[in-house]
C-alpha cells in the first residue's frame, strides 16, 4: 500500500509521532483528498465506530487517534484505570477501513518542557462538567488543537453526548480559523437506552438498572415537553423523583439549558438541551439530549 492508497483491503498504518502523521496527511491533501479525524481515547465501542462511519461517508481519508489524555483527568479521576485495549482497537479500526491510526505516547504529545495550554473562554464552560472536573476542558482543548495541527483535517467528528465539549471544540476551530468543520453526531445507545461509553465496562450487572435512570429522565422529559410542558423546574423535579428509585446511584445534576451558552432556562423550547450526570459507585456517567430532537429510546 502506498501512502495515498485506501486501506479497504489491508491494515492501516499505526503512527506514533506527529511528524509521521503530518507527512502522510499532507500527501493526501496535496492530491486533493479530504481528511476526516475521529479523536478517541481508545477502548472503542459502537459509538466511536459510528463516528468513523460518518467520516468514511464524507471524507476521502480517515484518521483515528487513540490517546488517553492525562490533561483532561483531574485529581481523583480514573486516568490509571481508564480501560485500554490497543489490539482490539486496532482490529476494529482495520475492519472499519480507516486509513491511519495515530497512537502517540504521552511523551510525544507532551514532551519535556511542554508549557502551552489552550483555553476557550466560552460562557458556560465553568458550569456542569466544567465545575465537576476543573481543568478538563483546557486539557481537551489543548490535545484537540495539537491533533488538528498534526492531522490537518477538513472535518472532525465528535459525539453529542459530551455536549459542552462539542460546543467548545466547534468554538476552538472557528475562533482560531483552523479550517476544520466540526461534525457533532447523534449519541449511540444500547437497546435499554444507556448511552455508550468506554466507562460502561466498569458497570456490574446489578448496577445496570440504576444506570438506565439517566436515559429514562431524558426520555420522560421529552415526552412531557411533547405534551406541552415547558416549565424547566418541573422537569428538574422529575429527575429527583426518578432517581429516588435508584439503589446505589447518586444524581449530580439534571438541568435544562440553552444549547450554546449552557445557561439554565426557565421556559423550555425544542432547542433546549437536557444535561444529566450521576455517580454509580466509582463510575461517573453523563448523558444529554435535545428536548425537540432525536427521541431517546
Amino acid at each position: 500500500m502506498t501512502a495515498l492508497g485506501s486501506n479497504a483491503a489491508s491494515s492501516p498504518p499505526v503512527l506514533s509521532t506527529a511528524t509521521e502523521l503530518r507527512s502522510i496527511t499532507s500527501q493526501w491533501r496535496c492530491h486533493g483528498l479530504a481528511v476526516g479525524l475521529v479523536a478517541t481515547m481508545g477502548s472503542l465501542h459502537r459509538g466511536h465506530l459510528s463516528l468513523v462511519a460518518a467520516a468514511r461517508a464524507q471524507c476521502d481519508r480517515v484518521v483515528v487517534s487513540i490517546f488517553v489524555n492525562p490533561l483532561q483527568f483531574g485529581p481523583g479521576d480514573d486516568f490509571q484505570r481508564y480501560p485500554r485495549d490497543a489490539r482490539r482497537d486496532r482490529d476494529q479500526l482495520s475492519a472499519a477501513a480507516v486509513d491511519a491510526i495515530y497512537m502517540p505516547a504521552v511523551s510525544e504529545v507532551y514532551p519535556p518542557g511542554f508549557s502551552t495550554m489552550v483555553s476557550v473562554a466560552l460562557p458556560g464552560l465553568d458550569r456542569f462538567e466544567g465545575a465537576a472536573r476543573p481543568g478538563h476542558f483546557q486539557g481537551v482543548a489543548t490535545v484537540v488543537a495539537k491533533l488538528f495541527a498534526a492531522t490537518g483535517p477538513a472535518r472532525a467528528y465528535f459525539s453529542e453526548k459530551d455536549a459542552q465539549q462539542a460546543v467548545m471544540v466547534s468554538t476552538l476551530a472557528r475562533d482560531l480559523d483552523l479550517g476544520v468543520e466540526v461534525e457533532v453526531c447523534p449519541i449511540v445507545r444500547d437497546p435499554d437506552g444507556l448511552a455508550l461509553s468506554s466507562r460502561n465496562a466498569y458497570l456490574l450487572s446489578e448496577q445496570r438498572p440504576d444506570s438506565r435512570l439517566l436515559s429514562r429522565w431524558l426520555r420522560e422529559a421529552q415526552v412531557r415537553f411533547d405534551k406541552g410542558q415547558t416549565d424547566s423546574g418541573s422537569l428538574r423535579r422529575l429527575a429527583g423523583e426518578i432517581f429516588r428509585e435508584g439503589r446505589w446511584i447518586s444524581l449530580e445534576y439534571a438541568e435544562v439549558v440553552d444549547p450554546l451558552t449552557f445557561v439554565p432556562v426557565e421556559l423550555c423550547t425544542g432547542s433546549s438541551r437536557l444535561l444529566i450526570a450521576a455517580r454509580l459507585g466509582g463510575i461517573r456517567l453523563i448523558d444529554a439530549a435535545t428536548l425537540g430532537g432525536q427521541r431517546v429510546p
